[in-house]
């Protein structure tokens, strides 16, 4: 067998099933002889985010998306995806196609392994045949274990072609977790229980390590609220009596209000990364953070105690120091923090009562949220924001129940980014109506991966805000966008989603959107078309923001 071969049959022996890719490489063939379905998307960076969205999925089972792409203007393509997927620590394999050995890696030749070992856990070229079953076995492990990422192989086009022995190197990687440190789990558990206010900030590595049934456990024997990040959010069901919401740039009115009373916060599973888009942890509390990556610890913010080890060790470990502490019902008889969690839902709620059943027209924003949630079933619905105000302005209002019913994303805020997510969901979740939030600038960055996924089996329903600008960027370019009309686009969107084989639907009553809803998931499962719901809305500029 040459190269190619045995790449493929490594992939289906680690139980790869299909494999992103675009537009040209050696390895779709190799793969497709394999019985490895290969799924062309429009442009690289929509085959790379849906292998993210895979990866997101289906993690904690040991799976994770492959992609593969040509080398020169493919790989040079993929680099926001790849940079987008390290930003968002997500476990990808990509396998771009190489110049070949004679290409000197130097200006102006583009070397994959030198640029984007910046993006990459790991970053290698195959240069000699035979060490392609060892050099996939580091690549997998390394990406398998400690913070997700993408890693890195490209295949020397001059060398693939030769003979490969045998892949007896090759044993597929095992993921190894580790535990902290018992005595420093006791100083947290103690700083945690003599707390005044203490409450838990939840990242997506509890979603990663499948922890999310110990992380409600944690939070009732504790009777400690739990705030989640922007990719942890469904890491709690949010309609827990514990649970206070996601933090990102907006968040619900509790969130802020536990993050600047709290005394003592335990973050699990998070990295703590600053953003602009997403929320900062207030000086002046105690701060224990448990992250599978070490580096993580006094990155950001000064730790008072480091957890370093895998999301659910750390939380089988608390949970029985919890219970020996305090028996086996802990603090669980004690109403009090229910009740102020109950009472800020509720005050959040009332205040913004009325945008949420608003009957403006053009439609608000907020009311079209308030009739996705009402509309949907959330345990079979998986729903993903754009960037922007699409993201602003559902995430803190979109309940979230089950894990992984909710793609929260954006430490980098790449446009376009829902739709191949959502596709990447879809493989994963055959079952599941996979649902696409975004802005009708974001549609522009990847609406033509629309007909990619009713192409490939995945259909999905795409839920467009048409209000005919980019949101906000008024306030900052008021004379570009009045005088010069820069940033102000249209469209016929539904008209584009039908002239691409799937369903458009106009929408400009708040009243037929629940209907369209149910129309668009039954046309995706009983027709196997995606669907766009065309939303005739107005631009609004109030955010769930309690800054101050």
């Amino acid at each position: 067998m040459n190269g190619y071969e045995a790449i493929a049959k490594i992939l289906k022996q680690e139980g790869v099933e299909w494999m992103a890719c675009f537009p040209a490489n050696p390895l779709i063939e190799a793969v497709a002889k394999e019985g490895i379905k290969p799924f062309v998307f429009r442009q690289e960076r929509g085959g790379i985010m849906a292998a993210d969205g895979f990866s997101r999925m289906m993690a904690t089972q040991g799976k994770y998306g492959v992609f593969a792409c040509q080398g020169g203007p493919g790989i040079e393509n993929a680099f926001g995806g790849i940079a987008q997927a390290v930003a968002e620590g997500v476990p990808l394999l990509f396998l771009p196609d190489g110049p070949g050995t004679a290409v000197t890696p130097i200006a102006g030749n583009f070397s994959g392994p030198e640029n984007f070992r910046f993006i990459t856990k790991w970053a290698q070229s195959v240069v000699n045949a035979s060490n392609i079953p060892a050099q996939m076995r580091q690549a997998i492990s390394i990406m398998k274990n400690g913070r997700p990422g993408p890693v890195l192989l490209e295949m020397q086009r001059d060398v693939m072609g030769n003979e490969v022995p045998s892949l007896d190197d090759f044993k597929s990687p095992k993921r190894y977790v580790a535990a902290p440190d018992k005595s420093d789990l006791r100083a947290a558990l103690k700083s945690l229980l003599s707390a005044k206010k203490p409450v838990i900030y939840a990242g997506q590595g509890v979603l990663y390590a499948g922890a999310s049934a110990k992380l409600t456990e944690l939070a009732e024997l504790t009777q400690i609220p739990v705030i989640t990040s922007m990719p942890g959010k469904s890491a709690i069901d949010e309609r827990h009596p514990l649970a206070l919401g996601a933090a990102g740039k907006t968040a619900p009115k509790g969130v802020w209000e536990w993050l600047k009373s709290s005394d003592v916060l335990l973050a699990i599973g998070a990295s703590l990364t600053k953003t602009n888009f997403g929320i900062d942890i207030p000086a002046g509390k105690t701060l224990i953070h448990s992250t599978v990556n070490s580096e993580d610890i006094d990155k950001e913010y000064t730790t008072d105690i480091g957890l370093v080890g895998d999301a659910m060790k750390t939380l089988c470990m608390l949970v029985d120091e919890a219970k020996a502490e305090t028996g086996e019902e802990g603090r669980k008889s004690d109403p009090s923090t229910r009740e102020a969690v109950a009472e800020v839902k509720k005050e959040w709620m009332n205040e913004w009562s009325e945008l949420l059943n608003s009957d403006m027209n053009p439609i608000n924003p907020y009311r079209l949220v308030n009739e996705i949630n009402k509309a949907v079933d959330h345990e079979t619905t998986i729903l993903t924001h754009d960037a922007g105000h699409p993201r602003d302005q559902i995430m803190p209002f979109y309940t979230a129940t089950v894990p992984h019913s909710y793609i929260g994303w954006g430490k980098s805020t790449h446009l376009g980014y829902g739709i191949p997510l959502m596709i990447g969901a879809k493989i994963a979740n055959p079952d599941k109506f996979c649902v696409n939030f975004m802005g009708d600038a974001a549609f522009g960055m990847s609406g033509l991966d629309l007909e990619t996924s009713t192409r490939i089996g995945a259909p999905i329903t795409t839920v467009l805000l048409n209000n005919g600008t980019m949101g906000g960027y008024n306030r900052a370019l008021p004379t570009a966008m009045e005088e010069y009309n820069a940033g102000n686009m249209n469209g016929d969107y539904a008209g584009i989603s039908e002239d691409l084989g799937g369903v458009g639907i106009k929408i400009t009553d708040p009243s037929e959107i629940g209907g369209a809803l149910t129309k668009a998931r039954q046309i995706n499962e009983d027709e196997g078309k995606h669907v766009l719901l065309d939303v005739k809305t107005q631009q609004w500029l109030e955010f769930s923001d309690y800054k101050d």
